[in-house]
């Protein structure tokens, strides 16, 4: 029998060559995204993972069509930017809806299937940032330290049936992401210019980043992997050191190195 993968955000960046990957490999692989169609070649349904009914009959869909639901990718997600005074709870709101409850929306709709098979893999996409809160970036970070947290207890609450849930936290990638991004500058007079300065540092590094196709290769590898998943993984050496920084040192001098880099004062 064919192995089954469904993978969020699947029609660009990460995701898409995500689906590559496991297709070459010989899987069924489904690509949920919002868009109406999906590129030639690729099973794909419509669905937003914040239409929490929308995505229940999407994986239904998959289960109907193959009886079997292997994998789940989450990489669904964007970003915003901007000062947290300046940022709206509209917002606010908008990016915890799709990084974070979308996920839980996706894992939702998909655990009853693998509870039913008695086995099954999520791998949630995560950032960095989650544990390395970037100025002017404060919800994304917020909304990627949540996905970090809801996939350990996740990981916990589901192991008895075979399911195994982790996260694996990005760095910096060359996608469209960046554009995607939905950036405000609002109060940057009152910010003396840094809200500009520190996102363009930000894209810079994003666009200096690593191939999706890359990512998409370790993140796949993860998922596949023989061993029994870790609640958290890293991809990228300089970011797992970044991580390392994060348990070493103190909080108050791990805040500093984030402010001197990502603070904007030129």
């Amino acid at each position: 029998m064919s192995k089954t993968a469904i993978i969020t955000g699947g029609s660009s960046g990460i995701g898409r060559a995500a689906v590559r990957r496991l297709s070459a490999l010989g899987w069924t692989v489904y690509e949920l995204s919002r868009r109406e169609t999906g590129a030639e070649g690729v099973f794909h349904i419509p669905a937003d993972v914040t239409d929490e009914a929308a995505v229940r009959k999407a994986v239904a869909e998959v289960w109907r069509r193959e009886r079997n639901i292997d994998l789940l990718i989450n990489c669904a997600g964007y970003g915003i930017s901007g000062a947290a005074e300046f940022t709206g709870s509209t917002d606010a709101s908008h990016q915890l809806a799709v990084n974070l409850v979308g996920t839980a929306n996706v894992c939702s709709a998909v655990v009853p299937y693998m509870r039913k098979r008695g086995h099954g893999r999520i791998v949630n996409i995560s950032s960095v940032a989650a544990v390395m809160p970037i100025p002017f970036q404060a919800w994304y970070s917020a909304s990627k330290a949540g996905v970090n947290c809801y996939t350990a207890a996740l990981a916990n609450e589901v192991r008895p049936f075979g399911t195994e849930v982790c996260a694996v936290m990005l760095g910096d990638t060359r996608t469209g992401f960046t554009a995607a991004r939905k950036a405000s500058v609002q109060g940057d007079d009152v910010y003396r210019g840094r809200i500009a300065r520190s996102v363009a540092v930000m894209e810079k590094d994003e666009q200096s980043g690593a191939s999706p196709e890359s990512v998409a290769r370790k993140i796949v590898a993860i998922a596949l992997s023989r061993r029994r998943l870790k609640p958290l993984y890293t991809v990228g050496v300089q970011y797992k050191a970044i991580c390392l920084l994060d348990r070493a040192v103190p909080a108050r001098l791990k805040n500093f190195i984030l402010y001197r880099i990502y603070g904007g004062e030129g």
